[in-house]
């Protein structure tokens, strides 16, 4: 299998300014994400940052990645999404001639993602799947502590069953997102939003190495757990 690496970082970011190339613990953030890439990449894989900053693509050639190109500005907005600037790196890839079987989709903000579990989903990919996506156990679950108002009466009902499970223990498990490491079939991907695609695998990795960067808060949290990291598993 020979896969495309995207890494997506646009120069603008209202939560952390400037959080792709910020150091954190002493190195550029997006490089985490690169050395991830360039540690599973075969000799026949590429690794593209897709950025509309030469701020950011200086610090990633520096760092090891390919940056071709300079994203186009309507896919640098607050608004544009995933899918749109994954598949114009998929559209500039076909136009170099780079022949690739899946695209893995590692966003900078993910920093404790490990090269482990970029394998992980790569074991569990096969053609006949629309995507493998890393999740941590939810905060939240709907059979137990998820609630809901209901708009007729104003009460809250829990989101999922009949609100008999009184330990946690006993529900079904929750999943949720926690954006590290998403695997995604190209041609699924031409076809329909991430968000449509049914035929999904979870790839579970534990909640410490979960954090995605989005607020300062984060940022310090993400900060105390490289400094002792003998508490990552």
């Amino acid at each position: 299998m020979t896969p495309l690496f995207v890494i997506p970082a646009r120069g603008g970011s209202k939560g952390i300014p400037g959080k792709n190339i910020r150091p954190l613990a002493g190195k550029p953030l997006i490089v985490y994400s690169i050395e991830v890439a360039l540690t599973m990449a075969p000799a026949t894989s590429h690794v593209i940052v897709s950025t509309d900053s030469e701020d950011i693509a200086a610090v990633a050639r520096e760092a090891g990645a390919d940056v071709p190109w300079l994203r186009p500005a309507e896919l640098a907005t607050d608004t544009a999404g995933s899918r749109e600037v994954i598949l114009h790196a998929m559209d500039q890839a076909d136009a170099a001639g780079v022949s690739y079987d899946c695209v893995v989709l590692l966003q900078p903000t993910s920093p404790l993602r490990t090269a482990a579990d970029v394998e992980a989903c790569l074991a569990l990919y096969t053609p006949d799947i629309d995507m493998v996506v890393t999740v941590k156990e939810a905060a939240c679950n709907p059979y137990y502590d998820c609630f809901e108002t209901d708009p007729a009466t104003g009460y809250l009902h829990v989101s999922k069953g009949d609100g008999l499970i009184t330990r946690r223990q006993d529900a079904p498990k929750a999943w949720q997102y926690n954006g590290a490491v998403y695997v995604i079939n190209p041609q699924s991907l031409r076809a329909m939003p991430l968000g449509a695609m049914p035929r999904r695998v979870a790839s579970p990795m534990p909640a410490e190495r979960s954090i995605d960067l989005d607020t300062l808060l984060d940022w310090q949290a993400a900060e105390n757990i490289l400094a002792s990291p003998t508490n990552l598993t």
